[in-house]
């Protein structure tokens, strides 16, 4: 089967766009989802580079799958767990005992989302542009 790397990291690039639109309208729940989608993209496509098996959706578990293959820096696993503490209450109204995550997301969460989500795919591209 051929390695669809590719794809799932374009996807990944695609995904944090998303987020920094979402960014700019003021959707911050949802550029701070968008960017735990690209991390989470850009982990996968990563594993498919490196003809690895990927599931699930936490990026800190996905990370930790790698240890022993890949090195990667201190600083990305800290990235992952604050990507992943957003991936539950980003998207559901149940999450908070009132509101919706739009009542409970700001704009520095939503910066701080698209840092850690870029930095993850872009050190994912760089593995995988090698």
């Amino acid at each position: 089967m051929a390695s669809r790397a590719a794809d799932w990291l374009r996807q990944a690039q695609r995904d944090l766009e998303h987020a920094r639109h979402d960014l700019e309208s003021d959707y911050l729940e949802w550029a701070c989802l968008s960017a735990h989608q690209a991390a989470e993209k850009a982990i996968k496509a990563l594993f498919q580079h490196i003809h690895g098996e990927a599931r699930g959706h936490s990026i800190t578990g996905l990370l930790g799958a790698l240890k022993g293959r890949i090195e990667f820096p201190e600083a990305l696993q800290e990235a992952a767990m604050r990507l992943d503490r957003l991936y539950i209450p980003t998207r559901y109204a149940n999450s908070f005992e009132s509101g919706t995550p739009a009542d409970y997301f700001g704009e520095k969460d939503a910066k701080e989302a698209i840092a850690d989500g870029a930095a993850i795919v872009d050190f994912c591209a760089s593995r995988i542009s090698r």
